[in-house]
């Protein structure tokens, strides 16, 4: 089956292609020839994953799904959240990660959260599907691997933060993952 993730970031095509192996065949934005930027005005992570999936769905008529995730901090009220990719002003992550840093170093609770929200609409209409992924943020920026705030999280029953686990590992868990199979399980049983 032909899908299109709504993205042209490498990391994600990589993580959800391995997370899905062959069972579907993963196209980028690139792929299907859209290039610009997508929409993303709401405020929470499930109108812009929908969004993004019916803008797509729109103009190109094919099965396609997009997510939207966020790092949620307990201590700051679920910040960055919706706005994980631009908190400190632009995307730059190590800019994003000290912001954090810098609004936590008051707060002993330092619980988070990764979550995601995917988007799958085809001819039948719609479905989301969440995935969330409990941890703590890291004391500093630790680790080369990974992405995004991936240096500061360290998962549930892990004393590495993201950026120190192997791709392997982390897919195991990621909340991109835990959403994506929730998509892959509803793919399979619509076949």
């Amino acid at each position: 089956m032909k899908l299109c993730f709504a993205t042209n970031n490498e990391h994600k095509l990589e993580e959800v292609r391995q997370i899905l192996g062959d069972r579907f065949q993963i196209l980028s934005l690139k792929d299907i020839g859209f290039e610009g930027e997508l929409p993303e005005t709401h405020e929470t992570l499930e109108e812009n994953s929908f969004e993004k999936a019916e803008y797509l769905f729109e103009r190109f008529q094919i099965p396609i799904f997009s997510d939207d995730s966020g790092l949620e901090v307990h201590s700051l009220n679920g910040r960055p959240g919706v706005h994980t990719a631009y908190y400190a002003g632009d995307r730059n992550a190590s800019k994003n990660m000290a912001k954090v840093l810098e609004e936590l170093a008051e707060h002993t609770d330092r619980s988070a959260q990764f979550r995601a929200v995917v988007t799958f609409i085809d001819t039948n209409g719609h479905h989301q599907f969440e995935g969330i992924i409990e941890g703590q943020i890291a004391p500093e920026m630790t680790g080369e691997d990974g992405f995004g705030y991936d240096p500061i999280f360290l998962p549930e029953g892990y004393n590495k933060t993201f950026a120190q686990l192997s791709a392997e590992v982390k897919n195991t868990m990621s909340h991109r993952k835990r959403s994506v199979e929730k998509l892959a399980q509803f793919l399979k049983a619509l076949n």
